[in-house]
């Protein structure tokens, strides 16, 4: 049971560290609706956050704003993803008499630790384990995708620039992919992950290009088909490890957050080999502002398993031996708009839709979505593109 000095410490900590009163009146103000709640949460950390809101143990009005607030105050790095922080957490938790007093009260949960001890000596990101992530969450069903994403069905961060709808951010980001990759009619462009196939349409259909998608998703991959029908535009259910042939371009969305800490230098092993002698490689990817060995526990569990964002010192350690940065573009900030649209959309779409999933499921996603929004606002995470050539003569004229 939790006694009252942990759960007056638990309320003080939201209330002084991010502006949230429990059963407040603001729209941020989480209303607890169960007894239980406060117990599951402080036991199970992120994981039990989640799950008491899935199963309707608490209700927020503006679940953005909540989460906003949290990560914002980094509530979440209470909560162990890396070896470093397990030796933090213990040491604070028993030796450190200056640590905070709420550290001193929370449990040390040996799940957190051999999560955290499971990725930093196995690779869960084998091909034989690489599928489960397109089984929990890209094969869900595209009649969800379908009403959620634009007409682009691009599952990546829009670029809100000049945009004032939902649909201009997705036609900027896409065109400037392309811009970034300074295409030429004829080019053969390799696309890494290549989702519901909407950018592979739009280079074919509007740079002339040959391009070759790959996905570990039999759903993403039927719908990408079909997507692309009449266009040089050839899917292929791989994994990049398998990857073959030479192109002039290669171009990556939000894929390398599957890949996993052990096989970064394994994947720029892989574009090295197929990208060209004067080719460019557009890596458009959701980055950590730290380094950290495994995402939270709640993310792991119900939509992305054994996914990591990595960090910008990741990518530079592990593609230096192959490639030059020629440009760095953040445009993280654009996510919690795209977030906020997609739940927008969810939320409308949910009478179309809601005899395919149950009311546990629409409260999963909606927390995913405003979590996320939230994540992005609070600048915890950002979303870079990232240019990478073999070192143009001159440098290379990157846009915005």
């Amino acid at each position: 049971m939790l006694d009252s000095s942990s759960l007056s410490i638990f309320q003080d900590v939201l209330s002084e560290q991010a502006d949230i009163q429990l059963n407040g009146t603001r729209p941020w103000d989480p209303k607890i609706l169960h007894p239980d709640c406060y117990e599951r949460c402080i036991r199970d950390g992120s994981l039990g956050f989640g799950e008491s809101y899935m199963d309707g143990w608490w209700e927020c009005e503006q679940l953005d704003g909540f989460c906003y607030r949290v990560l914002k105050a980094r509530l979440d790095e209470f909560q162990p993803h890396s070896i470093h922080d397990v030796i933090k957490m213990i040491y604070d938790r028993f030796f450190n008499p200056r640590a905070k007093t709420v550290i001193k009260h929370l449990p040390i949960r040996m799940n957190d630790i051999i999560n955290v001890l499971s990725v930093r000596f196995f690779n869960l990101q084998t091909k034989s384990l690489a599928w489960k992530v397109n089984e929990l969450h890209y094969n869900l069903g595209n009649d969800l995708f379908v009403r959620m994403l634009g007409p682009h069905m691009q599952y990546s961060c829009g670029y809100w620039r000049n945009a004032t709808t939902f649909e201009e951010s997705e036609e900027n980001k896409v065109r400037l992919i392309c811009e970034k990759l300074h295409l030429e009619p004829g080019m053969r462009v390799l696309d890494i992950g290549c989702g519901f196939g909407g950018l592979a349409a739009y280079m074919a259909r509007n740079y002339d290009v040959s391009v070759t998608g790959i996905t570990l998703s039999k759903e993403q991959a039927r719908f990408a088909r079909e997507h692309c029908k009449g266009l040089d535009v050839t899917i292929l259910l791989r994994d990049y490890r398998d990857l073959e042939g030479q192109f002039d371009r290669v171009v990556s969305v939000e894929m390398i957050e599957h890949v996993g800490p052990k096989n970064y230098a394994n994947f720029f092993d892989v574009v090295d080999r197929c990208l060209g002698p004067d080719g460019i490689f557009v890596l458009h990817v959701i980055s950590s502002n730290r380094t950290v060995e495994k995402h939270d526990d709640w993310f792991d569990k119900y939509l992305f398993p054994n996914g990591c964002f990595p960090s910008l010192k990741q990518l530079a350690e592990a593609s230096e031996p192959f490639f030059v940065v020629e440009d760095l573009h953040n445009i993280g900030a654009d996510f919690d708009k795209t977030m906020m649209a997609w739940c927008e959309r969810f939320v409308d779409a949910w009478p179309e839709i809601s005899q395919s999933y149950d009311e546990r499921f629409k409260r999963m996603f909606i927390y995913y979505l405003n979590c996320a929004a939230g994540g992005f606002r609070a600048r915890r995470v950002q979303v870079w593109h990232v240019v990478f050539s073999r070192g143009r003569e001159g440098g290379l004229c990157v846009p915005r």
